[in-house]
């Protein structure tokens, strides 16, 4: 069974920076497409990252781009989010997920695995 843990976020300054970390289990995350997505309050939940499997094409929201970086390490199962310059705007409930399709896509569609989710919170 698919599992997916997020880990690592928290409350944090405008301009400060944080890393979220998403482990997995159960699958073969290498061959997989991982992402980041994020949920605010009152709002649907949208993309934020993606990466395919062996690191060959990372994809970014405009909203997060040259602030955000995805990255993985397959040999420990793990997927992070390194997030910079964060802005109040970026407040949130950020979730990993897995395509084991491996499609790349953006759309939430796509994943069939999902974690439970870390709260991020971005004060002015």
């Amino acid at each position: 069974q698919v599992q997916l843990a997020e880990s690592g976020g928290g409350l944090v300054q405008a301009g400060d920076s944080l890393r979220l970390s998403c482990a997995g289990s159960g699958g073969t995350f290498g061959t997989y497409t991982m992402g980041w997505f994020r949920q605010a309050p009152g709002k649907e939940r949208e993309f934020v990252a993606n990466v395919m499997s062996r690191g060959i094409r990372t994809y970014y929201a405009d909203s997060v781009k040259g602030r955000f970086a995805i990255s993985g390490d397959n040999a420990k199962n793990t997927v992070y989010l390194q997030m910079n310059y964060l802005k109040p705007e970026d407040t949130a409930v950020y979730y990993c997920a897995a395509d084991p399709f491996n499609r790349g896509s953006a759309s939430r569609q796509r994943y069939a695995y999902w974690g439970q989710g870390t709260q991020v919170t971005v004060s002015s």
